[in-house]
């Protein structure tokens, strides 16, 4: 099979040929926009689900159905050691050029508020050399989002923008990816703006994308968040969705798979969206001609899993120190090839220490991202099949 001819496309983010298994979620944004756009009340969106499941793609593809429609948007991917205010200011300052207001005085009022915001994050005695200037060419506003306080300078900006919006008849729609990795302050602060927004009618929305645990995040920084957001659960494909994520880019290109085949790919992915397309990619790249056969899959296999081992699995392997290292085999032994919760305690009797001891390595790799408080005292992977990578290489 020619390579360059290759449609499957395993990458962070990137959007597969076939998006396949997410029509409901993209019809639910469809409503969302329309319902805003004739001024109904709606709820920001949440994506939780486990890496390699889809959430960048699908975010950027509600993000391409908002642009479509002349809505203003804004994407930032949310760090757990930055404050929001410069990538929020970033973000909003592209909605506005998106939004394409007629009256430049209106949008001038806004961009001004929108730099005092940005401009609030350096301290007041900040040199000019240490003050971040965010590109905007008209002098900041005096008084409005530049109180210091988050909350209210969050509330502030975005009924702003907002307004700017409704003036001319579209939307705002504000992406954060790793939402679980916002700062508590800044949660808070989306969470009140989002609130009072949603009191207001205002044509602005958020939509998040973050690991499992990310409601919880909300729920603990402001109790009505419950309500406030709408959540979408973001899994595993179904067969119907694997098998055509597989074939539709196939046939574009004339070459088929046989049933075997799809089975022997399916079995191997376990429905895991990244792993359809790393299978995927490798099984062409093996097979000598049309159409692809079990054997074919049987052959590309190990080559996709030392490919994953290195570059989904071993990437972040990699980040965790010895003790995070021990602390995550304990939990594959515990939780089996299948990655399944396990209780904290059980971990610290697994590894013979007191379960207050481990809390460094647990709180340390939840903040990388390698694992997620299930819930109270559970903990497991953020990653599909780590469990089994884990058992498959020796404690190091």
């Amino acid at each position: 099979m020619d390579p360059v001819r290759n449609p499957y496309a395993p990458g962070a983010g990137q959007r597969p040929p076939e998006l396949a298994g997410r029509d409901t979620e993209l019809s639910a944004f469809d409503v969302v926009l329309e319902r805003i756009a004739r001024g109904r009340p709606e709820r920001s969106l949440v994506l939780t689900g486990l890496r390699g499941v889809g959430k960048t793609v699908l975010l950027n593809q509600l993000r391409s159905a908002a642009i479509s429609r002349g809505w203003g948007t804004g994407k930032i991917e949310a760090r757990p050691d930055q404050s929001l205010r410069r990538p929020l200011s970033a973000a909003l300052h592209m909605a506005l050029r998106e939004l394409r207001h007629p009256d430049q005085e209106s949008t001038d009022a806004v961009l001004g508020t929108l730099k005092a915001f940005a401009q609030r994050q350096a301290p007041a005695d900040a040199k000019v050399r240490d003050r971040w200037q965010p590109g905007i060419d008209v002098p900041a506003s005096a008084g409005r989002a530049d109180s210091g306080d988050m909350e209210i300078d969050l509330v502030e900006l975005l009924s702003d923008v907002a307004g700017l919006a409704a003036d001319v008849g579209k939307g705002v729609a504000l992406f954060i990816d790793e939402m679980q990795d916002v700062q508590p302050d800044d949660v808070s602060a989306i969470c009140a703006a989002c609130h009072e927004l949603s009191q207001q009618g205002s044509p602005l929305i958020v939509v998040g994308a973050g690991l499992p645990h990310l409601p919880a995040v909300l729920s603990a920084s402001k109790s009505y968040s419950e309500r406030l957001f709408r959540y979408l659960r973001i899994d595993r494909l179904d067969r119907a969705a694997a098998d055509r994520a597989l074939l539709a880019p196939a046939e574009r290109e004339d070459v088929e798979f046989d049933t075997a085949a799809l089975d022997a790919l399916y079995a191997a992915a376990d429905g895991y969206p990244y792993f359809v397309q790393a299978y995927g990619k490798v099984t062409w790249d093996v097979a000598a001609s049309s159409p692809i056969t079990a054997a074919d899959v049987a052959m590309a296999a190990p080559a996709a899993e030392a490919e994953l081992a290195v570059g989904f699995f071993g990437s972040r392997y990699d980040r965790a120190t010895p003790a995070e290292r021990e602390y995550m085999h304990a939990m594959a032994e515990l939780g089996g090839p299948t990655g399944a919760a396990v209780g904290t305690s059980d971990v610290a009797v697994a590894l013979g220490r007191k379960p207050a001891s481990l809390s460094p390595a647990r709180d340390s790799l939840i903040k990388k991202g390698l694992v997620y408080s299930a819930e109270r005292g559970q903990i497991a992977f953020t990653v599909p099949h780590f469990g089994r990578y884990l058992l498959s290489h020796a404690t190091d």
